[in-house]
């Protein structure tokens, strides 16, 4: 199969016609979001659903996210609207927030992973709504990476993980935020499953008390169940072993250079992910700035890109942990999956 790319940067029809049309005949197309590319198939044919697992080579028990044009959609998605989600869809949505509840009987357990529960957001992208809007159905996306790999945030990402796997990928550029959505039950308490740019402080000041799930900073249990993306499975890996460092910058920087001195004699290609604060204490060593770590949010925009750069040219990646306030928990909680929770606290 022959993947056609196709920019959608300023002209967000260029690509989009074709790919509604290839949403309809049951086939995948990759596009951008505001997070990570998604890899989309029409949400209500179980069938083309089944196609995503293949291209990635993902469990089929690991559920998916329906993305939606409109807001007025979730009442024809789930059992019945509750009206928390009302509120938080008029403050959060068009945007990186995902709610799940339970689903219709129109939603098919191919998307579910079996479960009685769907989840559902409305991407802020130009390309992926008019994406959706011109499929006329709702499409069913995971990120569009290989299963188990750093999450794409450029096309070219894509195409360096879907080539011919996949007929078209829609160019959007970029990916604002660079980690996937935050997702949030509303099945019983607000419970967030993973999150994202928008946190748990945002959630609560619009609807009270939010709990976190016990996995987003752990592993899921072998028997129990994923009822979000990005719970149960090592995700977001390189090719390199990652290992995470946490504590005070000093120590951490400090710690870092002995275990890069260390592996670096015994023949070990080693890269450093760091901090602004902290790249001085790297000089003239294999190092590259996450961000500003005052600014979690940057971190998240780089951390995927370069999961993939420096993996695709190292055997180890030492990386800093930051704190878990705010925007640092989405990170926190990619860069341990990336490292299948292989850590260090100094």
């Amino acid at each position: 199969m022959e993947t056609v790319v196709i920019s959608t940067v300023g002209k967000e029809d260029a690509g989009t016609v074709m790919g509604a049309e290839l949403i309809r005949n049951g086939e995948l197309v990759a596009f951008p979001t505001e997070t990570v590319y998604g890899l989309g198939a029409n949400g209500l044919d179980g069938e083309a659903v089944n196609r995503i697992f293949a291209a990635k080579g993902r469990p089929n028990d690991n559920p998916l996210i329906l993305h939606i044009a409109k807001k007025s959609d979730v009442k024809d998605l789930w059992a019945h609207v509750p009206k928390i989600a009302n509120t938080l869809m008029d403050t959060f949505w068009p945007g990186p927030l995902t709610l799940i509840f339970n689903k219709a009987d129109c939603v098919p357990y191919e998307v579910t992973a079996g479960l009685e529960t769907v989840a559902i957001r409305m991407p802020q992208d130009k390309t992926a709504r008019t994406l959706i809007q011109k499929a006329g159905v709702p499409i069913a996306a995971p990120s569009a990476n290989r299963s188990g790999r750093p999450s794409p945030t450029t096309a070219r990402h894509v195409l360096d993980d879907m080539d011919g796997r996949i007929p078209l990928i829609l160019d959007g550029g970029p990916c604002r935020y660079g980690v996937e959505s935050t997702v949030l039950s509303l099945v019983g308490e607000p419970t967030i499953l993973r999150p994202g740019a928008v946190t748990r402080e945002m959630l609560e000041a619009v609807i009270g008390p939010v709990q976190l799930a016990p996995s987003i900073l752990k592993p899921l249990g072998e028997r129990e169940v994923a009822a979000s993306p990005g719970m149960k499975y090592r995700h977001y890996a390189p090719d390199a072993e990652v290992y995470v460092i946490e504590g005070d910058p000093k120590p951490v920087a400090k710690r870092i250079r002995t275990l890069y001195y260390d592996l670096e004699a015994e023949g070990k290609r080693t890269a450093i992910l760091g901090t602004e604060q902290t790249m001085p204490s790297y000089r003239n060593l294999n190092a590259y700035s996450l961000g500003d770590r005052e600014e979690p949010e940057t971190l998240c925009a780089n951390l995927f890109v370069l999961l993939r750069d420096t993996g695709a040219e190292n055997d180890v990646i030492l990386a800093e942990g930051i704190p878990t306030e705010n925007t640092g928990l989405a990170f926190m909680n990619r860069l341990l999956r990336a490292a299948g929770f292989r850590r260090e606290t100094v």
